[in-house]
């Protein structure tokens, strides 16, 4: 029967839409085989058309919809039919309906200015070689994106080395693209690069954490020694103070921050910049002002418990420095979110540290044992009453602070 070209290649291109990948069938009969495997690759008779799922996990599409709320843009880049490639880049969310689709053809015709002005509106890519994949990266990093490349073949090794960071398949993936990508995916599964990207951000938030609270507490310790003279006031803490801040009040529940959960908003933030300072968005403002503002409790103390005769008023200012701390580690578990609203026992270790810390600070004032050798006192009950009072001026200062910032009147540049 003659050969309708045309409606065979409609035919294909139906099924490539449905995101198929197409292969044709045809024969030839002959008595003996030829000399040249060519010859027979002529006179063909076509047999039909087999379409071939190969459908994405299930999670790949969240995945990909978590990517974009994160600021992350995933590009296609396939060696399939572009009929086949749209259909599935649609499903997966990569491609709007009615988004353009480049084929390799068409980017090979691109000059290199051209392709710079469009390379960040391409989110598909289909029948690219191998040289053309590293010509994607290269673009991508020229208008300033920090690339990632996934890939599994040998052709995908040139690209994956390019990449800022290139992530091979474990699986599936060739020993060539496993030692040329700086990460090799266990499972081959694209929802785990997104989780690996959550737990990065946690990760790096909890480090921010940390260094806020250690060098806030050390700077309202600084502040409280070095304030103290130019007030009249005699120097408020000994080494030994200063010797059981840094190791119990500081250690235990500054370690315990990095149990610390994911933010809610973790994945609606935009990437942050390579070279961002980890003292951005206002970070060492709060460092500062809350240095400040613990100094200024403890020696605003000081100084009326000592116009008072109080015999006790070092032992007092031990006191609420460290407690103030207790409550400024609390008080920075989230960037935005109150306390009341993530729960005291959301992080269970740092709960723990945190009261742990505080029973040893009254261990070192009403366990008689323990006086003489960090040269305290037992408080009176109203004096501790002052002490719980005023060590909860930093917390509520905080919170304070993080109400102002979701309601939009303080704004955290970089």
């Amino acid at each position: 029967m003659p050969l309708d070209a045309d409606e065979m290649l409609a035919q294909a291109e139906c099924m490539a839409a449905r995101g198929l990948r197409v292969l044709a069938f045809a024969e030839r009969r002959m008595d003996i085989l030829p000399a040249d495997i060519e010859d027979a690759e002529s006179d063909l008779t076509f047999l039909g058309l087999v379409g071939l799922m190969d459908p994405p996990r299930e999670e790949a599409a969240a995945a990909v919809a978590e990517c974009r709320t994160a600021g992350i843009v995933p590009v296609m880049i396939t060696g399939d039919h572009p009929a086949t490639a749209r259909a599935i880049a649609e499903r997966l969310g990569i491609l709007d309906d009615g988004g353009r689709v480049v084929t390799g053809v068409e980017l090979a015709a691109f000059s290199d200015a051209d392709f710079a002005d469009q390379v960040r509106d391409i989110r598909v890519y289909a029948r690219v070689d191998p040289e053309q994949k590293i010509r994607i990266v290269r673009a991508l990093q020229a208008a300033g994106e920090f690339t990632a490349m996934t890939g599994d073949g040998v052709n995908d090794a040139p690209a994956l080395k390019r990449a800022d960071i290139g992530v091979a398949m474990g699986k599936g993936g060739t020993d060539v693209a496993r030692e040329a990508a700086h990460m090799v995916l266990l499972d081959d599964n694209f929802a785990t690069i997104v989780h690996a990207v959550r737990e990065g951000r946690r990760i790096f938030d909890n480090i921010r954490k940390f260094i806020k609270y250690t060098m806030t507490s050390n700077s309202g310790e600084i502040w409280t020694i070095f304030l103290a003279p130019f007030l009249g006031l005699p120097i408020p803490l000994l080494p030994i103070h200063i010797l059981w801040i840094n190791l119990v009040t500081d250690g235990l529940p500054g370690l315990a921050l990095a149990a610390e959960r994911a933010e809610r908003d973790i994945m609606h933030r935009p990437p942050r910049q390579p070279d961002e300072s980890i003292f951005a968005h206002g970070m060492w403002q709060h460092m500062v002002w809350v240095g400040l503002l613990m100094g200024g409790v403890c020696l605003t103390l000081q100084a009326w418990a000592w116009h008072t005769g109080s015999a006790h008023w070092q032992s007092m200012v031990f006191t609420v420095l460290c407690l103030s701390q207790l409550g400024h580690v609390l008080a920075i578990r989230s960037e935005k979110d109150s306390l009341f609203r993530i729960g005291f026992a959301s992080n269970r270790l740092l709960l723990i540290a945190v009261v742990g810390t505080v029973l040893l600070q009254l261990a070192t004032l009403y366990v008689p044992m323990l006086n003489p050798i960090f040269k305290t006192e037992p408080l009176d009950w109203d004096e501790l009453a002052i002490c719980l009072i005023l060590s909860t001026a930093v917390f509520f200062a905080v919170e304070a602070e993080k109400w102002l910032v979701r309601r939009g009147l303080i704004y955290r540049e970089g």
